[in-house]
């Protein structure tokens, strides 16, 4: 038991490092990049990056407490889409007539762009906090359902047969069965939502709105002060590494079988 454990703590110790030195490294490169930028504009409204940096850690509490209120909201948006959007496309994958009634108004609602409803939401719940989380969760609900749908869609009937024939319960049948197999793409659909939400949240906030990483690079933009717009902007971008580095965690913790399907060529 001992061993077993010293070894799960030197996988996820090994995998911590080769994640950090990969964010690392990229991160690097987008600030050469940016650097490249300043140097062949040659204009003020392009700060460098140091001067960016050099800026952000002067002002910490400022730029966290903005960070800090976008996060909540990020977070909040989440966790209902999650409790609304699992059950829900668990009932579509295994039930078809849920499936060829709501399928078709899916499609239909999944390509739309969702900041488009932001007015109406502004309309019926205020310019507050509410509408903000609303229109989050709106951006995120339809990936969680489609996803937790096509991995339903993609177990094998034989496995239900399997537990039918074990006499499983439900309660089984999701624990077992359902749960490991939708896990995975739970987070992909996470993934692929953190992204569109963040650059919606960035236009979200700039409507009635006093915290918030949207309102703070707007603001900065408003006064002229480029440094500080683009120390947002580079928040903006730590804030969602942070938010890829939780999803990943998780996932390592909620589904271990899959950190070996990462590794697409054979170790020499």
């Amino acid at each position: 038991m001992k061993e077993s454990l010293q070894s799960t703590q030197s996988v996820i110790g090994r995998n911590i490092k080769k994640l950090a030195k990969g964010q690392l490294a990229g991160f690097i490169s987008f600030l050469i990049l940016w650097e490249v930028f300043h140097l062949l504009l040659n204009t003020h409204t392009v700060p460098s990056p140091m001067e960016t940096i050099v800026y952000l850690v002067t002002v910490p509490e400022k730029v966290l407490i903005h960070c800090c209120a976008s996060l909540l909201r990020v977070l909040a948006a989440i966790g209902v889409s999650l409790f609304i959007g699992v059950p829900l496309g668990i009932l579509i994958g295994v039930n078809e007539t849920c499936k060829n009634l709501l399928s078709p108004l899916l499609y239909f609602i999944y390509p739309m762009p969702k900041i488009a409803f932001l007015p109406i939401f502004m309309l019926l719940f205020g310019l507050g906090n509410t509408s903000k989380i609303i229109l989050m969760i709106w951006i995120i609900i339809f990936q969680i359902v489609l996803s937790v749908r096509d991995g339903v869609d993609q177990i094998s009937p034989v496995y239900f047969k399997v537990m039918s024939s074990y006499c499983a319960t439900a309660g089984q049948r999701f624990k077992f069965l359902i749960l490991p197999a939708i896990l995975p793409q739970i987070f992909s659909g996470l993934r692929i939502s953190i992204g569109i939400t963040l650059a919606s949240l960035f236009f979200a906030e700039n409507y009635a709105a006093a915290y918030g990483i949207g309102y703070y690079i707007l603001s900065a933009w408003s006064k002229m002060n480029y440094v500080e717009m683009f120390g947002g902007i580079l928040a903006i971008g730590l804030m969602g590494i942070l938010l890829f580095n939780l999803l990943d965690g998780l996932e390592y913790l909620c589904a271990p079988w899959q950190k070996g399907k990462g590794k697409r060529y054979p170790a020499n």
